[in-house]
């Protein structure tokens, strides 16, 4: 039963690993978007989307078989929960990226895209950096890489709140394009996001390995 139970849990740690990079590059493509001003490519990015929503379901189906054939205890079950969580996660990160690169259409013409564009795409390199390092947190069990990405969150809320201080001086410039600005905000609203998602993930990678639940400050 043991060898059938690992068997299962290696199918999926695989399957979670696939999903994952199928939502990195779906990051990537959604700030490359938004920055380089590319609308031809949204229904690719929708596409992409809609790919990651019928592994994430699949996904969840796997963890509920083994949760209810097998009855895995200690870090079998503690993995297993994870995943499940990290699984929504992802989820919602690709939905984000979609988000992201819908916003093109409304700021294609935007006269304040030069301001917001480096700042957008090294917010975007950011998130996608500690996506990344929560992944590998999670594939090698790195408790010290896992703190490493809550502590980078702190690095994209700042960066988050200086694109509004930004949005906030040009509309001071400028009050007819407020709403074209509050744009840029919602974009990097979305990139904000996916920081904490990656954080959320990380957070399971220490509950997974230690057992104790991180999260709000605590741990």
């Amino acid at each position: 039963m043991k060898i059938h139970l690992q068997r299962e849990l290696d199918s999926l740690n695989k399957h979670l690993f696939h999903l994952s990079s199928l939502v990195e590059n779906i990051l990537e493509d959604a700030v490359q978007i938004i920055t380089q001003n590319e609308g031809d490519r949204l229904d690719g990015i929708k596409a992409k989307d809609r790919e990651i929503d019928r592994l994430e379901v699949e996904v969840e189906e796997e963890c509920l078989k083994i949760l209810a054939l097998h009855q895995p205890v200690a870090v079998d079950l503690r993995f297993l929960i994870a995943a499940l969580k990290m699984n929504n996660d992802f989820e919602r990160i690709g939905d984000l990226a979609v988000n992201i690169a819908g916003a093109q259409r409304f700021l294609a013409a935007s006269e304040s895209r030069h301001l917001f564009t480096d700042h957008i795409l090294k917010m975007g390199g950011m998130a996608r950096s500690m996506f990344r390092k929560s992944l590998e947190s999670l594939m090698s069990r790195d408790e010290e890489k896992a703190a490493q990405v809550m502590a980078d969150d702190d690095e994209v809320d700042a960066y988050y709140y200086k694109l509004i201080e930004m949005v906030k001086e040009e509309i001071g410039r400028g009050p007819n394009q407020a709403e074209e600005l509050i744009g840029w905000i919602m974009v990097a609203k979305h990139i904000e996001r996916v920081a904490d998602l990656a954080t959320n993930i990380a957070e399971d990678t220490l509950y997974m390995v230690k057992g104790e639940i991180v999260r709000h400050g605590q741990g």
